[in-house]
């Protein structure tokens, strides 16, 4: 491939993926007792109409693990695990997508991630990724 077009190619791409979309989590701690209610803040910035918000925990040395995504528009999804005690709204006025966990467990102390993704509504097409290997095991399962 000429040299000028993988450039145009490449500044193409990186066109594409640069976004303003942004979210900003205050980076104190926060401390509370068990049986608790606690709310952790988390606002976005985004150049997308309808985005959705995405919340992680990560424990120890673990990877980051999903808690739940929630959009504008009321739609969302909470992982089982944490459908009781976990919940969050999206706040279109402030542009917030705070954390609320309720009665405390020890087991919660961790850090939380919250992420922005926003909607895509040019293309309405599900685009699928092969999860078989080369050798025809699955890579990992869809729920």
């Amino acid at each position: 491939m000429k040299h000028w077009l993988r450039n145009i190619l490449i500044l193409t791409l990186w066109l594409e993926c640069k976004g303003a979309d942004r979210v900003i989590q205050p980076t104190e701690d926060v401390i509370a007792a068990e049986e608790d209610t606690v709310t952790l803040d988390c606002s976005f910035e985004t150049s997308g109409t309808g985005p959705t918000l995405f919340w992680y925990k990560q424990d120890g040395n673990n990877s980051p693990k999903f808690i739940l995504s929630c959009s504008q528009f009321g739609t969302g999804n909470t992982e089982k695990k944490y459908e009781e005690r976990f919940s969050s709204t999206v706040n279109s006025t402030s542009n917030s997508v705070p954390l609320k966990i309720q009665k405390l467990q020890l087991s919660d102390s961790a850090v939380y991630y919250c992420a922005v993704k926003p909607t895509v509504t040019g293309n309405t097409k599900t685009l699928y990724k092969s999860l078989w290997s080369k050798d025809n095991t699955i890579l990992h399962n869809i729920h």
